[in-house]
């Protein structure tokens, strides 16, 4: 966006911001729109409500389901180009297991298909009228009925050919392209032949080769990298959003598989992740926090006592740590222990500028670089206690309190939905400190509306989690009343929706990589502030309907603290309890 002002005015933030929740934000019950859906507490299955967003554009298979698909396709196949069900899978395997390729290929140029593929018609090659034959790879001669040979009939012993063909299956996934023995043959080595020739624990082999193969060549599939799942995922490529869940609730990113990460996109993650698991951070930290010994160059770090520094053995020069000279030309005439006269008139000088200069800048860079980690580690550590307590929940509690209040667990759907609320908030969370760890510092306006969208939808993250974790503590162990359970209800899943709304507004923001303030650090009050607060079903309030902003009093209020929709009567939230 254009501004006249080069820098950003603070007022001119405050109140952008505070339009972006209260006067602009809009609540509605349609949400086709809405560029990231989190979870809504209408539904009476948690597992459906975790992956309900993701269905439109993704298929989990089972292993069941994929090998009936591999089986499926080599029956179109057979049927269609009236090939062996053998020299199907070779096509499909060839073509990636596109059928569509396979048909366009095959009737294109039929014999360029065959040659690549290896496929010989078997019928050109006239059968010997000899008794025995000689083995090509052993030269011992057989009978016939010992001797197999592929399309290009070159006849090898059994022997020989199980050899082959174990050795080939045992070498990895490349026995799925095995040719003839012959160097200058051709030739393919299919699947009946495996069966016909291998142990039963090399056709196992091969067929789950075959069957990887069917996900891991098809660039529309993946498989789940969750540890021990057999799962795979289809994507509907240009659906959108990356993320997608499996049966095993493990949530990833289609299109690198690293764990989910939405709002943060996937070279920034890649960048993350590199970061944290380079050497680049253990030498900021070296240069920081040491300096070298000026005999033998080993870093050292002060940790305690005074300037006299003594190197380790065999070294054990003596030094002083401000100046590095030797100690010997060091006493009371330099300052004493804990001093250095000499140190302080070369830095005056400019003697040290450089190396100080240094210092600094990788203090600086390694204290904001552990302020972003701390933090993205902290989530990542709350988050997977979440995990804990919501299968705790599902698995103890919820029974229990069904029993202390008397209602069917269907009726306590909405505290396992504040729990994945809260997860899915700490896995968007704690990506975001990523996020802000690469966003340049120099975009200062940009900067301040990002810590403020973030800060918020964190608070709002605390409260729910408190109410979760804290309060609904209360009516596990004690009896409470049927008046104060219901309060608790409403309380949680308003909760609920109210961070879900902050977290919308985040998600957005971020996509639209904060857009809606400009590169001079001006902030746009038109109608884009609407477009970045989109729309959210707002359930688990009091009734329905399309809501835009701070209503009149006749319907009730909006709090500016936390959205949450107010009685017209209250004189504070009843949620955050700001005054109105």
């Amino acid at each position: 966006m254009d501004s006249e002002d080069d820098m950003h005015d603070a007022n001119d933030v405050d109140s952008y911001e505070e339009d972006y929740y209260s006067g602009d934000a809009m609540y509605s019950d349609d949400d086709d729109d809405a560029g990231y859906e989190f979870l809504h507490n209408d539904s009476d299955d948690s597992d459906d409500v975790l992956i309900s967003r993701q269905q439109k554009n993704f298929t989990i298979l089972k292993e069941d389901d994929i090998r009936q698909r591999q089986e499926d396709d080599i029956t179109r196949i057979c049927s269609v180009l009236s090939v062996s069900r053998d020299s199907a899978c070779m096509l499909l395997r060839r073509y990636n297991w596109n059928v569509s390729n396979v048909h366009e290929a095959w009737f294109a140029n039929e014999d360029k298909v065959r040659k690549a593929v290896g496929l010989l018609d078997k019928t050109t090659y006239k059968p010997t009228k000899a008794r025995e034959l000689p083995c090509g790879i052993c030269f011992e001669s057989y009978l016939l009925d010992k001797i197999s040979t592929a399309a290009c009939g070159h006849p090898f012993c059994n022997t020989c050919w199980t050899a082959y063909i174990s050795t080939s299956i045992n070498d990895g996934p490349g026995c799925l392209t095995l040719r003839c023995p012959i160097p200058s043959c051709g030739a393919a080595v299919g699947v009946d032949m495996v069966n016909m020739l291998t142990s039963d624990e090399d056709k196992t082999k091969y067929q789950r080769y075959l069957l990887r193969s069917y996900i891991e060549d098809n660039r529309k599939t993946k498989w789940c990298p969750a540890p021990g799942c057999d799962c795979a995922i289809e994507f509907d490529l240009g659906s959108g959003s990356y993320d997608v869940t499996c049966h095993c609730s493990y949530s990833f990113c289609w299109n690198c598989t690293e764990e989910a990460h939405r709002p943060v996109d996937c070279e920034t993650v890649s960048k993350w992740i590199m970061k944290n698991s380079a050497e680049s951070e253990n030498m900021n930290w070296i240069l920081a926090n040491s300096k070298p010994c000026p005999k033998c160059k080993r870093p050292i770090e002060k940790n305690q006592g005074c300037m006299h520094m003594t190197c380790n053995p065999p070294c054990k020069y003596e030094f002083c740590w401000l100046c590095l000279g030797q100690w010997s030309d060091h006493g009371e005439r330099t300052g004493g222990f804990y001093a250095c006269n000499r140190y302080e008139s070369a830095k005056q000088e400019g003697a040290y500028d450089e190396s100080e200069r240094r210092r600094e800048m990788a203090k600086n860079s390694l204290e904001r670089y552990t302020h972003y980690y701390e933090r993205w580690a902290t989530n990542q550590s709350s988050r997977q206690k979440a995990l804990a307590d919501l299968h705790q929940m599902q698995t103890v509690h919820l029974a229990k309190l069904s029993e202390k209040q008397c209602q069917p667990e269907t009726q306590l759907k909405f505290i396992i939905e504040a729990w994945l609320q809260i997860v899915e908030c700490r896995r968007v969370l704690k990506w975001t400190y990523a996020y802000g760890y690469y966003l340049p510092e120099q975009e200062l306006a940009k900067r301040q509306f990002f810590e403020y969208l973030q800060g918020e939808a964190e608070a709002g993250l605390e409260r729910l989690h408190q109410c979760a974790e804290k309060e609904l503590n209360t009516y596990l162990n004690e009896d409470g009343s049927q008046d104060e359970f219901n309060n608790f209800r409403t309380k949680l899943a308003g909760l609920t929706s109210v961070t879900r709304n902050y977290f919308e507004n985040l998600v957005r923001a971020l996509e639209n990589g904060l857009a809606d303030v400009d590169a001079h650090g001006a902030s746009s009050k038109t109608s884009s502030s609407k477009n970045a607060a989109g729309t959210s079903k707002a359930k688990g309030t009091k009734g329905k309907g399309s809501i835009r902003g701070r209503t009149d009093d006749s319907t009730g209020w909006s709090c500016d603290q936390c959205t949450y929709m107010n009685s017209k009567n209250a004189t504070s939230c009843q949620m955050c309890h700001n005054s109105r």
